[in-house]
């Protein structure tokens, strides 16, 4: 059992991947980091001493912090952000738990990179339905809380990306596109080593929907359908995007935790995410 102010592995795994996930901070040393560097999904890299200070935007927050053995340094950083008025917790064992338990890790490499308020940026064709807004969610949700999104006209993108340092996805001949008859969502999963069984089976829905292959599994013609009637509801792409991601959460609480029940089962309506 965890003690006060320490959050285990098992439900730290519970939490990654909802809206209550908390900020998620990487404090190990660089030479610890240097022999392993992936990252716990949605975790960001920050120097121990440095979360003294705080963005104001994460004041009120809830916070996780990961050192490589849940020992001083974590203790020490997670004080600090409690002292910056966050409610902050340590990784009980750290990675080296994290990794004990085969959960998944980000390879810090495929992730791009941050601009000066430390936000991964990436652009894509304006006008989304499936992938372009599946494919945020999973970014917001394993990779980055605080990545911006820009939608722009097709023949615009690769030159919006230059122009801002932003990373294209779901268009023909960049890297995080379409290979085959995978979808760019299932490169995600695969690029960012987060091949869970939930996310698979959510990549298979989503593969489905945006190829037109209906048969892949029968939740497709459903995210087909829901997707389209919300491309039709919302004239801005980010207002588009902020209902996508309650669509996206749902599908993956499904896929997690729901897979055989029916209407009428109990459910676990009002509960945390376990």
């Amino acid at each position: 059992m965890s003690s006060i102010n320490t959050i285990s592995v098992e439900q730290l795994t519970r939490l990654i991947g909802t809206p209550k996930c908390p900020q998620l901070f990487d404090v190990r040393a660089d030479d610890a980091f240097a022999s392993d560097p992936r990252l716990i999904p949605g975790a960001s890299r920050r120097s121990a001493q440095s979360l003294g200070v705080v963005d104001e935007a994460l004041r009120g927050r809830s916070a996780v912090v990961i050192c490589e053995d849940g020992g001083k340094l974590s203790h020490g950083a997670a004080a600090l952000l409690r002292q910056a008025g966050l409610s902050a917790d340590v990784l009980d064992g750290g990675i080296q738990a994290w990794k004990e338990a085969a959960a998944p890790l980000v390879p810090e490499a495929k992730i791009p990179s941050r601009d000066p308020q430390g936000r991964t940026v990436w652009v894509t064709r304006e006008r989304p339905k499936v992938d372009r807004i599946a494919c945020p969610w999973l970014i917001r949700r394993f990779i980055d809380p605080a990545a911006q999104f820009l939608f722009v006209k097709a023949s615009e993108v690769l030159a919006v990306a230059e122009q801002f340092g932003a990373t294209p996805f779901d268009m023909e001949g960049v890297f995080w596109g379409h290979r085959g008859e995978l979808c760019t969502f299932d490169i995600m999963v695969e690029e960012f080593a987060l091949g869970t069984k939930p996310l698979l089976r959510l990549a298979a829905i989503v593969r489905g929907a945006d190829t037109a292959r209906l048969d892949l599994a029968p939740e497709t013609a459903g995210l087909l359908a829901v997707s389209l009637g919300l491309s039709r509801m919302f004239d801005d792409d980010l207002a588009q995007l902020d209902a996508g991601m309650l669509l996206y959460d749902s599908f993956y609480r499904w896929s997690r935790d729901a897979v055989g029940e029916t209407h009428s089962s109990p459910g676990n309506r009002g509960r945390r995410p376990r």
